[in-house]
């Protein structure tokens, strides 16, 4: 039997509309903004050979930095590393800060967000948390730097196909791989959400949901739009499925068959992915290794190369751009509250000045 902690409700938070106009640069709305993202396709960044030798120094570079980084974590000093490996103590300081944040990103490790990375004594806090990330983190991802990894529409559509012809739960792992791109969730808000997150009592998806503060990384509600067709049919299967494998099941009439309070996505023998809680008593900090293997898996069933969860968030990033997203709105929908994160994650592209007076009048 799963035991599972209840949550309570979170107030639903309301966005303002905006209007467009003639000659007036308008905010789009987050609905606008949320519509439809798995249908929207950008251009792929080209990632280096695989027997470029500027990539292969590059990849040795960031495995250095994540060795570095776990040298830290386990007691030993910025100036022992640097001392060790040749190299000066600022040079160690900032690969291994560099390493922790992308770190973070990617794997969600609630507590350690770009702030806490910039303390070794909060590191060595997260240990245990951090040596069990590292052992599904791309290296090539780490400290180094390496091409933006954007997905476009046909890279998705294919990936899809894959993941179900080679899944043994093709509904449930295609609704996992769609939720990245469709929301830019990171993998431990997925493990958290509800069914009560994505459906209506009546059974209707909630179009304007909420991530609510149980379920965000930093404890903080924010805006949640279900707004993708294609999560909608693939969802469906899979709630279908579970309703007739008796998982997770509710009150007939209701939230079509299933708990509320049961998790969005279970195993194939009910339970949600475990997620784990570390360090002091009081510390809200936890670590969800299973979903983090099960994305693996997906980008590997996948076949696209440097793909990770990340990348979904950054090709969430680049498609709200394309919509007219301002940094303030894509960090409210993502969960990040200072701008230049935004921008670390994804800068936005400018047009040359010689682009904006093109042809004025």
């Amino acid at each position: 039997m799963c035991v599972r902690r209840n949550e309570s409700k979170a107030d639903t938070e309301t966005s303002g509309v905006f209007r467009h106009f003639c000659l007036v640069a308008q905010r789009p709305t987050f609905e606008h903004i949320g519509t439809q993202l798995c249908r929207f396709s950008m251009k792929n960044d080209i990632k280096p050979g695989e027997h470029d030798q500027d990539f292969v120094g590059l990849t040795e570079t960031a495995a250095q930095s994540v060795e570095m980084l776990k040298a830290v974590v386990s007691g030993e000093t910025y100036e022992g590393v640097a001392a060790r490996l040749g190299k000066s103590r600022t040079a160690v300081e900032r690969r291994i800060k560099s390493t922790a944040i992308q770190l973070s990103k990617v794997v969600g490790i609630q507590g350690l967000n770009e702030d806490g990375a910039a303390y070794v004594r909060r590191l060595r806090l997260h240990r245990d948390a951090i040596l069990i990330a590292l052992e599904s983190f791309d290296t090539g991802a780490g400290g180094a730097p390496r091409e933006t990894r954007i997905l476009t529409g046909a890279e998705m559509a294919q990936a899809v196909q894959r993941i179900k012809g080679r899944s043994s739960r093709p509904w449930h792992d295609v609704a996992l791989f769609y939720m990245l791109f469709a929301t830019g969730a990171r993998p431990l808000e997925v493990a958290r959400m509800e069914v009560r997150d994505y459906l209506d009592a009546d059974g209707e998806v909630r179009r304007v949901s909420q991530m609510r503060a149980e379920v965000a990384i930093n404890g903080k509600s924010r805006p949640l739009y279900f707004s993708s067709t294609k999560l909608d049919a693939v969802l469906a299967l899979y709630l279908e499925e579970r309703l007739t494998q008796k998982l997770g099941a509710g009150a007939a009439g209701a939230y079509r068959g299933l708990d509320p309070d049961s998790r969005l996505f279970l195993s194939a023998t009910g339970c949600g992915f475990k997620i784990t809680p570390y360090g002091e008593e009081g510390q809200r900090r936890f670590l969800c290794r299973p979903i983090l293997e099960t994305y693996s898996k997906l980008f590997r069933y996948s076949e696209l190369q440097g793909v990770t969860a990340l990348s979904a968030r950054r090709t969430v990033i680049s498609r709200l751009y394309e919509r007219g997203a301002d940094e303030k709105q894509v960090g409210i929908l993502l969960g990040i509250s200072e701008q230049s994160a935004v921008r670390d994650l994804l800068p936005r592209k400018k047009p040359t000045i010689a682009a904006l007076v093109d042809e004025l009048v």
